[in-house]
């Protein structure tokens, strides 16, 4: 080997050995961060803050008046503009099916309201105030014997959803029955800056610090080890507690399981190359070909690079405006349910949801002002100190499950999952079912998380 050769060699070799140091670096793990469990998060001065800790009923009640005045700016709703011909959902919410929601709000749904807030109102609602906001939780103890176990759960939703998601799955949680000899009780908080939970008055309320208050929350109600449960953000804030207070968490089920880190992104491009050996060759198509996975994101992500860069202007053009509300909300539920739903003209909404579920989940971000303040979520789990942060380099030990649900936005390999999920006991596949599994299937995820939970107990 000539000169040029060794000195070509010598290049190749520290450039690879800089290579190899610049991924360990950016691969190896991090340790669980030290957050301020005081952040105070209300308005005006921390200093003058006194922090109130009762928990306090709370009930769903709206004066006649609010609901009227509903009625009234649906009535003077804008001419909406006609789908173009040959359309159902490829161009956004038809407005022809919009029209058909509309005057069934109006004219069925509102002529009910009082058996609907009934319904809203059928599991103790509570507040108490945490760091400077007030939170707002559903708590359902299990009415058993004395003897049977009783294990504390915590379900969190996400976006644009409500704690109206779990209302089908409550029940067979809180209940005892053969399939289980052990119950739970459940606590469902509205996520802060969602439904009657205060938003922040402060920047950087990130996912992050949000699993500061739920983990202060169930302090508060008196639980200092309990199961955690959620998909969308309540997957995420689920995963951040399990990682940052795991001698708090029994165990973590998550309906969206998802990596981000640079590992987990090349394991998936490894991966792709070999599908059926890293996953069983009837679940290849969750995952891949990637190129059609990546479109179809992209075709769904503009409102999250809207919401994550100016979460005020969009929340403007909604708070207060029924018609733009329930179109921007429920094409999530049409889309993300399944996106072949986008052919149907009537976007396929009550193949698994009524009506009046989709409205109720409206109803709570309309009659609380509250979608402005729920989508800032996404301009904080952005910001560069959340993801300083690093959560997937992060290992927990923390018993962990994902449900991976066929429709799902994103799905990721458990070969990638591992490497921060070390404690991976159960990855089930289902071949239906979507982003809003709780509201959509509930017995199939309430089936999977108390199969997780026996692994766990036993």
């Amino acid at each position: 080997m000539g000169f040029l050769g060794r000195l070509l060699f010598v290049g190749f070799s520290l450039l690879l050995a800089i290579g190899y140091k610049q991924y360990r670096d950016a691969t190896s793990s991090l340790p669980v961060p030290a957050l301020n469990l005081n952040q105070y998060w209300g308005p005006g001065d921390a200093k003058q803050y006194k922090q109130d800790t009762t928990i306090k009923p709370f009930k769903v009640a709206y004066p006649p008046e609010v609901i009227e005045k509903l009625r009234s700016k649906l009535n003077d709703a804008p001419t909406l503009v006609k789908p173009l011909e040959g359309t159902a959902f490829e161009y956004g919410f038809n407005s022809n099916r919009l029209q058909d929601i509309l005057k069934y709000w109006k004219s069925t749904y509102l002529n009910k309201w009082n058996e609907r807030e009934a319904f809203l109102n059928q599991f103790p609602h509570f507040q108490t105030q945490i760091q400077g906001l007030n939170i707002h939780f559903i708590h359902v103890k299990p009415n058993v014997p004395a003897g049977t176990k009783v294990l504390p759960l915590l379900l969190l939703h996400g976006w644009p959803g409500s704690v109206r998601e779990f209302y089908d799955v409550i029940p067979k949680l809180t209940t005892k029955s053969n399939d289980k000899d052990f119950v739970f009780e459940v606590i469902v908080p509205s996520l802060p800056g969602y439904g009657w939970s205060q938003g922040a008055s402060k920047q950087g309320l990130s996912p992050s610090r949000i699993a500061v208050i739920m983990r202060n929350l169930m302090a508060r109600i008196g639980h200092k080890k309990y199961y955690v449960q959620g998909g969308d953000w309540g997957s995420l804030i689920a995963n951040l507690m399990s990682t940052l207070f795991q001698d708090n968490v029994t165990g973590v089920h998550m309906n969206m399981c998802g990596m981000n880190g640079l590992q987990a992104i090349l394991k998936s491009v490894i991966a792709s190359f070999a599908p059926s050996q890293f996953v069983d060759e009837k679940y290849v198509e969750y995952y891949y070909p990637a190129g059609p996975k990546f479109k179809y994101l992209l075709t769904e992500s503009g409102y999250m690079h809207l919401q994550a860069t100016k979460p005020d202007t969009i929340g403007t053009a909604l708070v207060g405006n029924p018609v733009g509300l329930a179109a921007y909300i429920m094409e999530k539920f049409s889309t993300w349910t399944n996106p072949s739903y986008r052919q149907l003209p009537d976007g396929g909404l009550e193949k698994y949801f009524t009506l009046d579920s989709l409205l109720d989940n409206i109803m709570i971000y309309y009659l609380t002002d509250s979608i402005t303040t729920s989508q800032r979520i996404y301009s904080e789990a952005f910001s560069a100190e959340e993801m300083a942060i690093g959560i997937d380099r992060i290992p927990t030990q923390v018993p962990a499950a994902c449900a991976k649900f066929k429709y799902e936005l994103m799905h990721t390999v458990d070969w990638a999952l591992r490497d921060h999920f070390v404690n991976l006991v159960q990855s089930n596949h289902f071949d239906d079912g979507g982003h809003f599994a709780a509201m959509q299937l509930p017995n199939v995820l309430y089936k999977d998380f108390v199969e997780f939970v026996k692994k766990v107990e036993h």
